[in-house]
């Protein structure tokens, strides 16, 4: 598989439309040297300044999920026009229909038929300020290179959320992100590196970069892109696969192999994914001292 993750910066589109075309342009550089793309987690908030009725968080919050069905037909039109899988980052819906409100990953193959994984682990921000709800239970998705997952940001600084995944079959975990500062984004690199090792897998990322003081929501965004994977025999000895510069907006590309995962899952140096116990650790108790 060839693998394309973006860091987009945050732009200002004026309508659906435009948002549509700056989506559009981005799958357009990438298209032709991938087969899967992976884009940010709430990446198309970008367009919420433009819809919203009200100013502020809440407004454009409420103003994306209105829209929710409308984004999504976008992005699935993008995949089907490029003919390309797409990750296109997160958005926020309503949960079956209701009244929560999740924060939502589709992949789409490039037939437009979709799949969605909701993002498990709520930040403080979404659930405190935006109400944003815990969605359904890590999943794992069939494509032609065999089964990948999708943990969303902070899913994947939780060990248990991606190995749910790997258990499954997932050799490649997507982790589509947003943060607005350096701390934010190198606990999810840090995360997704420890993924990476602990379940000898391939974790890739897309972070939102850039300055948006129009937005209250994306106001401020710090990231880049990058695949990882286990830092052992036949892989790079820190498990950088490729890394993007920080805060530029630009494309990384990685062709990943599932049997390179067989290979070091059996012939490693270590057996992480093996030894992993399967097992909930038992609890810790103080220690004496004599």
């Amino acid at each position: 598989m060839r693998l394309g993750a973006l860091a987009w910066e945050v732009g200002r589109p004026l309508s659906l439309a435009d948002f549509a075309a700056r989506l559009d342009a981005r799958i357009a550089e990438a298209a032709p040297r991938a087969d899967l793309l992976l884009l940010p987690e709430y990446a198309c908030m970008e367009l919420a300044p433009a819809l919203a009725r009200e100013a502020g968080c809440a407004g454009e919050l409420a103003a994306m999920v209105e829209a929710g069905e409308a984004v999504l037909a976008v992005m699935r039109a993008a995949a089907q026009r490029h003919s390309i899988w797409l990750q296109p980052g997160s958005l926020p819906m309503r949960a079956g229909g209701g009244r929560e409100v999740v924060n939502r990953a589709p992949l789409i193959r490039p037939d437009g038929a979709m799949a969605f994984q909701d993002k498990w682990h709520m930040t403080r921000f979404e659930a405190e300020q935006w109400g944003v709800g815990r969605g359904h239970a890590p999943a794992v998705f069939e494509t032609p290179w065999g089964l990948i997952g999708v943990s969303i940001c902070y899913d994947a600084d939780f060990p248990d959320h991606v190995r749910a995944q790997v258990a499954a079959g997932a050799w490649l975990i997507l982790v589509p992100s947003c943060t607005d500062t350096a701390h934010g984004f190198f606990r999810v690199a840090i995360s997704a590196r420890a993924r990476a090792v602990e379940n000898q897998c391939f974790v890739a990322m897309a972070g939102t970069t850039g300055a948006a003081p129009w937005s209250a929501t994306l106001d401020e965004n710090c990231g880049a892109a990058a695949v990882y994977g286990p830092a052992d025999r036949g892989f790079a000895a820190d498990g950088v696969v490729v890394q993007g510069e920080m805060d530029a907006r630009a494309w990384v590309f990685a062709s990943l192999d599932e049997g390179a995962i067989h290979t070091v899952r059996a012939e490693g140096q270590v057996r992480n994914h093996r030894d992993w116990s399967g097992a909930a650790m038992p609890r810790a108790v103080a220690a004496g001292f004599a």
